[in-house]
């Protein structure tokens, strides 16, 4: 598909003032290069590591996509493998995305971080790095918000014989120590770590959220397929029903393995894992749950059950022609008694899904709601000059993936070019 090789940066010079700086190198920031270059904008991509470090580094053994691999997108780089239905593992993101970067050769400094951004002096902005200083007259900010991972405070009080693992560095059940593991958390990561704990024979407490699901298929098409049809992925963030609360939300749980299915929580109860409500807090030797189990499987089910309520409808108002399927029946459901305790001498391991916190920080400019949050309107911030990229939500529900990256890019470096062309004439 992609040739498993390392991309070597080229070796750019460390400008002192460059007109753009985008400050991350991940697939956001190298389409943002890629625009960038298309409409001859002179720029610099900042990477405080390396070119795709984010898929390489802090990804299971076993992760894959769970959009398929025609959404993957990238501007001038679309799927080019003979798998377009199937899901890339680990190892083919990361070949997708160097493959990319080779493509058109990006001005990217790897190894630079970005300590410090602030106003310039006589306006744009100055960046520092451990390799200097410089200057610029815009910014675009492609780091993504999941900066630092998150575990409760209280983490800290479990015994030392438990070993503890984020699920950015989880990477596969032999890590852990023989025994039981409770995973806590059913985004995402939560729910497909479960799983490859499930399969691998081990033993799985499974700490259940709010996380909805969804269907991986449904009358003869993959979920995905249908959305994009019907154009969920193209909504714009003020369109959605909870408006730019949308941002905050969690993302449906499924998987793309072994070429993608449905992950069924009740499911893995009925074939032995053990499921709790919400993990609250520690009482002495036991971890204690919120009593919302039955709440937070039955409010998932009928979030999966709603998409197949557009579908259906979508086809009807189409006209189109797609096999029907019954309808999904609970295989398992909590008795009113469920535990909701579990006494820490039962585990031996705790893979904390809790997500991440945002860490802006290093940004010195008012560009921040109360909560930290950038504040912009399709990635142009309050602070002119300054933009940002690759969050979820941008613009759409396709914002922030392979899928809707493009889009977004474009838009920014459409509005950058023209704010620095006249000023470069000008200059000139």
């Amino acid at each position: 598909m992609y040739e498993q090789t390392t991309w070597g940066a080229p070796r750019v010079p460390f400008p002192s003032h460059i007109p753009v700086a985008v400050v991350g190198g991940g697939q956001a920031g190298l389409a943002m290069s890629w625009c960038l270059r298309r409409r001859g904008v002179a720029h610099v991509v900042l990477e405080r590591k390396t070119i795709a470090h984010e898929w390489s580094d802090a990804r299971w053994d076993s992760f894959c996509l769970v959009t398929p691999n025609w959404q993957c997108r990238l501007p001038g780089w679309p799927y080019r493998g003979d798998d377009p239905d199937g899901f890339m593992v680990r190892d083919e993101i990361v070949a997708y995305v160097r493959a990319y970067a080779a493509s058109f050769d990006p001005p990217v400094l790897e190894h630079t971080p970005v300590d410090g951004l602030a106003a310039g002096p006589d306006g744009g902005f100055v960046l520092t790095t451990p390799a200097g200083t410089l200057s610029a007259d815009h910014v675009v900010l492609a780091t993504g918000g999941y900066h630092r991972p998150f575990v409760p405070a209280w983490a800290h009080r479990l015994p030392e014989r438990i070993a503890q693992v984020h699920s950015s560095a989880y990477r596969n059940p032999q890590q852990l120590p023989a025994g039981d593991v409770l995973v806590v958390g059913t985004g995402q990561s939560g729910a497909q770590i479960a799983e490859d704990l499930h399969l691998a024979g081990r033993s799985v407490h499974l700490a259940v959220g709010r996380a909805p699901r969804i269907a991986r298929f449904y009358r003869g098409r993959d979920m995905v397929a249908w959305l994009h049809d019907m154009g969920h992925y193209d909504m714009p963030v003020e369109q959605h029903r909870n408006g730019e609360a949308a941002r905050l939300g969690t993302n449906h749980y499924v998987t793309g393995r072994d070429g993608g299915r449905d992950i069924d929580l009740r499911a893995f109860a009925r074939d032995g894992m053990r499921l709790y409500g919400r993990l609250t807090g520690l009482r002495g030797g036991v971890l204690a749950f919120a009593h919302d189990l039955a709440a937070n499987l039955d409010a998932a089910d009928r979030v999966s059950e709603n998409a197949k309520d557009l579908v259906d409808r979508h086809i009807a108002e189409a006209g189109l022609h797609a096999p029907t399927e019954p309808r999904y029946r609970p295989v398992w459901a909590p008795r009113p008694d469920h535990p909701a305790a579990l006494d820490l001498d039962r585990i031996s391991g705790v893979v904390w899904c809790t997500g991440f916190r945002s860490n802006w920080s290093w940004v010195r400019v008012p560009a921040f709601d109360g909560r930290g949050y950038p504040t912009h309107s399709r990635g142009l911030t309050s602070v002119p000059g300054l933009s940002v990229l690759g969050l979820p939500w941008l613009h759409t529900w396709g914002s922030g993936r392979f899928a809707g990256i493009a889009r977004d890019a474009e838009y920014l470096a459409e509005h950058i070019a023209t704010a620095v062309q006249p000023a470069l004439a000008a200059a000139g």
